[in-house]
């Protein structure tokens, strides 16, 4: 687990690429609050959080584990519960939160990227 980066992974580094393309100006790893999303953007009050499919419990991802199953679980389950945490005290804040799963990004990174904009675009239409 040491091995395993908590920032610029490569998920990350895909989806702010293709954001930063778009013209999206963003930060990284900004701190709102007590939490600390993956991409802020600041101007419209955007955070979004790219989640490992495993980490974090994707619904299609297999979670079958080999040996201390119990660890794994509960690890899992843990952070689920903090995403929620994280999304309900940012909501509060009046921030947008968008939340993508890796196999999203690596699969569906127009996608990603139009959902950003759509964000942008109600936000500026509301100002």
């Amino acid at each position: 687990m040491q091995a395993n980066k908590g920032h610029d992974t490569s998920i990350e580094i895909i989806l702010r690429k293709a954001l930063w393309h778009q013209g999206i100006r963003y930060r990284k790893n900004y701190k709102i609050c007590s939490c600390h999303p993956d991409i802020v953007i600041t101007k419209y009050k955007i955070a979004i959080f790219c989640d490992g499919d495993f980490w974090h419990g994707a619904p299609n991802a297999n979670h079958k584990f080999k040996t201390n199953s119990k660890f794994w679980t509960e690890k899992i389950k843990r952070n689920k519960e903090r995403d929620l945490e994280n999304t309900i005290e940012l909501r509060d804040n009046h921030w947008d939160v968008l939340r993508f799963w890796e196999s999203d990004i690596r699969k569906n990174l127009d996608m990603c990227v139009e959902i950003v904009n759509k964000h942008i675009a109600l936000k500026n239409s509301s100002r």
